[in-house]
C-alpha cells in the first residue's frame, strides 16, 4: 500500500479508469458552513491519492476525474460527499455506487451500516476512526490523518463487490441503482434547503 499526498490538484501523470473509490474530509458536517479540506481517491489497487484542497487553486484534473461519466465513483454515505463536491468544486459526480445505501438495502438483519461496521462484518477488517474528528484544516495532514483518510477509500472496491452480490441475492439491485441515480438530486435538495424535509410526504 502506498499513500500519495498532493497539494492543490492531482499531478498530471495520475490517470484513472473504470471505477474509483472517493471520500472527503471536511471541517465539519454542515454543508453551508464547513469547507472541503481533502479528497481521497483509490483505483482499488491498494494505493490512495490524497488531494489537499488549497485556497485559490483550481483542482482541474481532480474535477475532471470526478465529473467523468465513464468512471464509476464508489462512496460510503455518498449523499454528503456528493453535496460537498458539488458545492465546493462545482462538479456533479455520476455514476455513483454508495456502500451505505447498498448495506441498508440488503443487510436488513442489522442497523449498523457505518464503514467501520461493514468493513468488519464483510471483510474482517477493523478500522480505527480516531482521526475522524481531528482538524482537517491544517495545511499538511499528519501521518495518522493520512492513514485514516486512505483507509476510507482502500476498502470500498471489495465492499462494493460483496454488497453487489448481496443486492442481487435479495433482488434489490434495481432499487439500489435507482437510489444511486437519485443521489445528485438528493444532494441538490440538501444544498437548496430541503435537507430535513421529506418532500414526498403528504
Amino acid at each position: 500500500m502506498a499513500i500519495f499526498l498532493h497539494h492543490g490538484d492531482l499531478p498530471e501523470g495520475v490517470r484513472f479508469s473504470g471505477s474509483i473509490a472517493v471520500d472527503t474530509e471536511t471541517m465539519g458536517l454542515n454543508l453551508h458552513r464547513d469547507r472541503l479540506c481533502l479528497v481521497q481517491l483509490s483505483a482499488g489497487d491498494g494505493d490512495a491519492h490524497l488531494v489537499k484542497i488549497s485556497p485559490g487553486v483550481d483542482p482541474v484534473r481532480l474535477k475532471a476525474v470526478l465529473a467523468d461519466p465513464a468512471i464509476l465513483k464508489i462512496f460510503h454515505f455518498a449523499r454528503f460527499d456528493v453535496a460537498m463536491i458539488a458545492r465546493h468544486l462545482g462538479v456533479s459526480c455520476a455514476p455513483v455506487f454508495c456502500t451505505k445505501i447498498a448495506s441498508k438495502l440488503c443487510r436488513t438483519n442489522t442497523d449498523r451500516h457505518g464503514l467501520k461496521d461493514i468493513c468488519r462484518d464483510l471483510l474482517g477488517v477493523e478500522l480505527s476512526k480516531e482521526q475522524q474528528t481531528s482538524d482537517w484544516g491544517a495545511p499538511d495532514p499528519t501521518e495518522e490523518q493520512q492513514k485514516y483518510a486512505a483507509n476510507d477509500v482502500l476498502y470500498l472496491h471489495p465492499l462494493k463487490d460483496k454488497l453487489s452480490a448481496l443486492l442481487e441475492r435479495e433482488g434489490r439491485r434495481a432499487l439500489a441503482d435507482a437510489c444511486f441515480g437519485f443521489l445528485s438530486a438528493r444532494a441538490a435538495l440538501d444544498l437548496s434547503g430541503w435537507a430535513d424535509e421529506d418532500i414526498f410526504a403528504h
